[in-house]
């Protein structure tokens, strides 16, 4: 889309709320339309740039403001970035939204309550906070603050992947984003 300008999708919550899965789908619908992104996930972070982090609250911060700094390489060359971290911390949160204020900034709130994140629990990550295989786990030793008022809440409980897509396709549509 010709002089379309670049934009952020920051999805938070839960370790298993449905943020990798349901930014995966945007990304295809987006590319759909016309529209090149880079999806830069928490875990996939986590394995590379982010790799020498481990779960303090201080690491947790670094590893938010290192995703931040590197959706705005990507954005300041007009592909927009999506970004799926837990970033558990409001402070946090803002912290990236500053960096990237020279975008149009999106918060999504994956509000998939906690029981049904633990249930899921893809990874094992859950079980092994229980038994404290994991520390300062998101949800189990740490906390979550959830956002005070997020741009967009959805919840992969109740909807599809296909059904969280739309909400957010709809969002930038009417607010003249894309």
């Amino acid at each position: 889309m010709e002089n379309q300008k670049s934009f952020v999708i920051w999805f938070t919550g839960l370790s298993a709320s449905g943020k990798t899965t349901v930014s995966e789908h945007l990304k295809k619908e987006l590319l759909k339309s016309g529209v090149s992104t880079v999806l830069f996930d928490g875990d996939t972070m986590r394995k590379g740039i982010s790799k020498d982090l481990g779960f303090s609250d201080d690491d947790r911060k670094e590893n938010i403001r290192r995703t931040a700094e590197m959706a705005k390489l990507v954005t300041l060359s007009g592909v927009s970035a999506i970004c799926a971290l837990i970033s558990p911390f409001v402070q946090d949160r803002q912290a990236a939204k500053g960096i990237l204020s020279d975008f149009h900034f999106v918060e999504v709130y994956v509000s998939t309550p906690f029981e049904i994140c633990e249930k899921r629990d893809p990874k094992g990550f859950y079980k092994k906070a229980r038994i404290k295989e994991i520390i300062d786990f998101t949800g189990i030793d740490s906390i979550y603050e959830k956002p005070v008022e997020p741009d967009i809440a959805i919840n992969t409980e109740s909807m599809s992947p296909d059904e969280c897509v739309k909400v957010i396709i709809d969002y930038l549509k009417t607010n003249k984003i894309i």
